[in-house]
């Protein structure tokens, strides 16, 4: 799935990387622990998180995820966007909840990538 489809599925603002919104995600995480992250690591996924910390764009620059969605109406802060900008990752933020937004991407064929 293309980001800007998941773009338009949640609703979200591009916060940075409108240029890269035709790269591809393949699986999603919904996740607020970053060790929890850590331990799914997959390759082109998509994180979803409700955290905001620069610890959320480091981790997904260790696992080389491309784009991050902030939930429940948060918004990155200036050292994310900028840090996020450096290591060339998508940044979008939803109004939905982490379950409700996870639930729209599962239904429009985003899985999760078969982790337990």
């Amino acid at each position: 799935m293309e980001i800007k489809e998941v773009q338009a599925i949640l609703d979200a603002k591009v916060c940075i990387g409108e240029e890269q919104l035709e790269a591809n995600v393949h699986a999603a995480c919904g996740c607020d622990l970053m060790s929890d992250v850590l331990a799914f690591a997959k390759e082109k996924v998509l994180l979803l998180t409700g955290l905001v910390n620069p610890q959320v764009i480091r981790t997904a620059e260790m696992l080389d995820i491309k784009a991050i969605v902030f939930v429940r109406g948060k918004s990155p802060t200036e050292d994310m966007i900028t840090l996020a900008k450096q290591k060339h990752i998508v940044l979008l933020s939803t109004h939905y909840p982490l379950y409700l937004a996870c639930g729209k991407l599962y239904e429009k064929g985003l899985g999760g990538g078969g982790e337990a």
